[in-house]
């Protein structure tokens, strides 16, 4: 069973906007921080956005400072990624992520090691 199920994915022009959600499976993540990573085609796995346990602490990649927001409904074991003013260099399938290490830490080149839990991605794509 994923632990994590992502949705919200889809085609969308450039400057138009998606929101993502993921929501846990099978288990609780009420405790854990939150994550979003993304990756390309031909290209590596890059960090986006972070929330601490209890919501009140976020991270953003410099790429996506200003035009992401993230934001978690910890009742409902979901996080949410809203994406605002989407450029094509956006296209990527976007996992969830679950982990317990700190917010700062989780930008680092390898903070996805820290991750304890990931969903299975969900394709966003950026094109007129």
């Amino acid at each position: 069973q994923v632990p994590l199920v992502e949705s919200g994915g889809g085609l969308v022009q450039p400057g138009g906007s998606l929101t993502l959600s993921c929501t846990g499976s099978g288990r609780t993540f009420w405790n854990y921080g939150m994550g979003w990573f993304r990756q390309a085609p031909g290209k590596e796995r890059e960090f986006v956005a972070c929330i601490n346990w209890s919501g009140q602490s976020t991270y953003y990649a410099d790429s996506v400072k200003g035009r992401f927001t993230i934001s978690r409904d910890r009742a409902q074991n979901t996080v949410y990624l809203q994406m605002n003013s989407l450029k094509p260099e956006d296209t990527a399938v976007y996992r969830c992520a679950a982990g317990r290490l700190p917010v700062g830490s989780w930008s680092r080149p390898n903070g996805y090691s820290g991750v304890d839990y990931w969903g299975k991605g969900t394709l966003v794509t950026v094109d007129s």
